[in-house]
């Protein structure tokens, strides 16, 4: 309140949720610019508590790719705070140790900037660790034009499975029954070498593995809904039901 205050009609402070507040109602339609002009006068500037850090940045990449929520008005930017080792995997290259799922999400529809870190002393409290503050300019093009659910389906899966062969990450996304010879399929529609480590493997290599899956889903329509966790959870559902039938025949004996 006291910066509503010092600033009468100039601020307007809402309490509110960020995960739920719509920010796309927040300010008026002039503001509104064409996705392919300059980023609008509008940005999000946020100190960011660890807890939603990566589920609110994941979210407004999502926004970013639909172009809805704070995008509506075009192409938004943000500085927002991060733990210093999330910034890190925002803006890993690719080979670097920090390199992950979240670098590939923000920079294929981002560019992504690690401006300065901030030591843990300069906030009261004191947290454990740094903080990093991490500028995110969205992309007049996308440089994966594909569906955001696909892409991050097909990242998630590959960075599954960070230290093994990129393969293996790549066959979960089959099922057991043609996972061998669907995931040399995607391999080779892609032209990635199957013995990358998923850190190796660039942008422009997802892009042709979210391509090629994108096409195997196009001609397989249930192929998408298809989810690795699930199958090993009903795997195990059905042993433990399978032994708790053998204990009651052994009951019976």
């Amino acid at each position: 309140m006291m910066l509503s205050e010092a600033a009468p009609g100039k601020v307007h402070i809402v309490h509110g949720d960020i995960l739920t507040y719509k920010m796309e109602r927040a300010f008026p339609k002039h503001l509104q610019k064409k996705w392919e002009d300059d980023p609008p006068n509008v940005h999000i500037i946020g100190n960011l508590p660890f807890s939603v850090s990566t589920p609110l940045i994941i979210r407004w990449l999502e926004n970013v790719s639909n172009r809805d929520g704070p995008f509506v008005y075009g192409r938004t930017q943000m500085t927002l705070t991060f733990q210093k080792e999330v910034a890190e995997r925002l803006t890993a290259t690719t080979g670097s140790k920090q390199r992950s799922r979240l670098s590939i999400m923000a920079q294929y529809l981002c560019t992504v900037q690690n401006r300065f870190t901030i030591p843990g002393r300069a906030f009261v409290p004191k947290p454990e660790v740094d903080v990093s503050v991490v500028h995110f300019t969205p992309l007049v093009q996308p440089k994966i034009q594909q569906p955001f659910k696909l892409v991050e389906k097909v990242v998630k899966s590959v960075f599954q499975f960070r230290r093994k062969y990129c393969c293996r990450g790549v066959e979960i996304m089959f099922p057991e029954a043609e996972r061998l010879k669907k995931s040399e399929q995607m391999l080779m529609l892609a032209d990635v070498d199957p013995t990358l480590r998923p850190a190796q493997l660039s942008i422009l290599h997802f892009k042709n593995l979210c391509n090629a899956y994108r096409k195997m889903c196009d001609e397989d329509t249930s192929l998408f809904s298809y989810n690795y966790r699930e199958e090993l959870k009903q795997k195990k559902r059905t042993r433990k039901k399978g032994h708790l039938e053998q204990s009651e025949r052994e009951d019976q004996l």
